[in-house]
C-alpha cells in the first residue's frame, strides 16, 4: 500500500480534473517519435537577435540578476515597457505603479485571473482559445462563457450579438485575445469600440491578451482595448517578449494597468514565481528599445513565412484561412475527405512526416473545431520548404 491514499478521493482536484496532458507534449513526442517536422508547438527553431543575446550575457557576466529581482520586476524593463507603450501606442503609464514583469504571458494570465476572479463569476472568453485560459480560470473558481469566432470565407470573426448576449449579471471579466490564436483574426477598430461599450456599459474589467502585438499582416492594425474611451482603468494588457524577439525559453512577460488592478495582480503573482528571469529581464529592456527597423523587418519575414506554408498548405488540397496576425495558420481539412482533426493529425507523421494541432482543443464546443487543423510558420525557410513538399503527398 506504500504510496497510495487511504480513500477513494482523487488526487487531483475537480477544478483541473480536466486538463490532463496538453495536446502539444502528446504532438512533439510524436515528432521525435517519427522524426517528423515539428509545426504543431508555437516556438520559433532560431534564436533572436544577436545583440540582445548578448545583453543577457553581459547581464549574467555583470552580475545583474543574478539574485532575485524585485517582485515587480527590474526597474530598466518597467521604464522600457511604459517607453513602448507610449512610442507605440500613446499610452502613458507609471513604470513603479502601472507595469508588473511576470514569467511569460502564461503567468501574467494566471495571475490576473486568479487576482480578478472570485468564485461562480462568469468569464467571457472568445473561442477556440489558448489552453491555459480555460485551466486559468478553473483554479481561480470562474465560470467560463465562450464565445465563438465563425469561418467566413476571409478568416474568423467575432459576432458582437453573441457576445452581447453571452455577458451576464454574473458576468465580471472579459478575456480578449487579438491578434488570436489559433484564428490569426485581428480584431478591427469597429468590432474592438463595440467590446469597450460593452464593458463600460456592463461594468466590466477586461484581460486583454497582446502577445503577438508586433505580428500583424497586409494592412491590418494591432489595437489595445486600453485606449478607447473608458478602457485604461478597467483593462490588465498583457504582453511578452517571446513572440517578438523569438526568445520564448526566456519567459519574459507583463502586465500594464492602472494601479489598482496591477496592484491586485501583483498580489496573485508573489505566490506563483514571485519573481523570474532576472538577467533576462535587462537584455529585454535593451531589445524594446530596438528601433522600428526591427519591428518592420521581423514582420516583413513572418508574413513571406506565412505565404510559403499557406500555398503549400492549399497545393497540398487544405483549406487555408490565411491570418491577418500570429505565426499560425488555420486550415479546414474536409476538403481532403476528412472531418476528425484528432484523428488528422495523429495520422499525418506517418503519412508525411509532419506534424500539426488539431483546434478542437481550443474550444468548449468540440464539434465546431473538429475540422480545423493549426499549422505554425515560425521556422527556418527550408523547414517550411520540406514541410510543403511533404504534404504535397497528400494531393497525390
Amino acid at each position: 500500500m506504500t504510496g497510495m491514499t487511504s480513500s477513494a478521493r482523487p488526487l487531483l482536484n475537480r477544478r483541473l480534473a480536466a486538463f490532463g496532458t496538453t495536446i502539444f507534449a502528446e504532438m512533439s513526442a510524436l515528432a521525435v517519435a517519427t522524426g517528423s517536422i515539428n509545426l504543431g508547438q508555437g516556438f520559433p527553431d532560431t534564436d533572436g537577435p544577436e545583440e540582445i543575446r548578448e545583453a543577457a550575457v553581459r547581464a549574467l557576466r555583470d552580475g545583474r540578476g543574478n539574485q532575485y529581482p524585485p517582485g515587480p520586476g527590474v526597474p530598466e524593463l518597467r521604464t522600457a515597457i511604459a517607453a513602448h507603450q507610449l512610442r507605440r501606442y500613446d499610452l502613458s503609464y507609471d513604470p513603479d505603479t502601472e507595469v508588473l514583469v511576470t514569467a511569460g504571458a502564461t503567468e501574467a494570465i494566471a495571475a490576473a485571473l486568479l487576482a480578478l476572479v472570485e468564485p461562480g463569476d462568469e468569464v467571457v472568453a472568445l473561442e477556440p482559445y489558448y489552453d491555459s485560459y480555460a485551466a486559468s480560470i478553473a483554479m481561480a473558481g470562474g465560470t467560463r462563457v465562450p464565445v465563438t469566432l465563425r469561418p467566413q470565407e476571409d478568416g474568423f470573426r467575432l459576432d458582437l450579438d453573441e457576445l452581447r448576449a453571452a455577458v451576464t449579471d454574473r458576468t465580471r471579466l472579459l478575456l480578449v485575445n487579438t491578434p488570436h490564436n489559433p484564428t490569426g483574426t485581428v480584431l478591427t477598430r469597429a468590432e474592438l469600440a463595440a467590446v469597450a461599450e460593452l464593458a463600460v456599459e456592463r461594468d466590466l474589467l477586461v484581460v486583454t491578451d497582446e502577445v503577438y502585438e508586433h505580428l500583424v499582416f497586409d494592412g491590418a492594425e494591432h489595437l489595445p482595448l486600453a485606449a478607447f474611451p473608458g478602457m485604461r482603468e478597467r483593462t490588465v494588457g498583457i504582453g511578452s517578449a517571446g513572440k517578438t524577439f523569438s526568445f520564448t525559453g526566456w519567459k519574459v512577460g507583463w502586465v500594464t494597468g492602472a494601479p489598482a488592478l496591477v496592484a491586485a495582480v501583483r498580489s496573485a503573482k508573489q505566490f506563483l514565481t514571485y519573481v523570474a528571469s532576472g538577467p533576462f529581464q535587462y537584455a529585454v529592456a535593451e531589445a524594446l528599445r530596438l528601433p522600428d527597423s526591427y519591428f518592420a523587418d521581423f514582420r516583413a519575414d513572418m508574413r513571406a513565412k506565412r505565404d510559403l506554408l499557406a500555398g503549400g498548405l492549399e497545393r497540398a488540397g487544405f483549406k487555408v484561412f490565411r491570418p491577418a496576425g500570429t505565426y499560425f495558420i488555420t486550415t479546414d481539412i474536409r476538403p481532403l475527405g476528412e472531418k476528425d482533426g484528432f484523428a488528422f493529425c495523429r495520422a499525418l507523421p506517418e503519412r508525411c512526416g509532419v506534424v500539426a494541432i488539431p483546434n478542437a482543443v481550443f474550444y468548449d464546443h468540440r464539434e465546431q473545431g473538429a475540422p480545423f487543423v493549426r499549422f505554425a510558420f515560425c521556422k527556418r525557410t527550408e523547414v517550411l520548404e520540406e514541410a510543403a513538399a511533404r504534404l504535397r503527398t497528400l494531393a497525390g
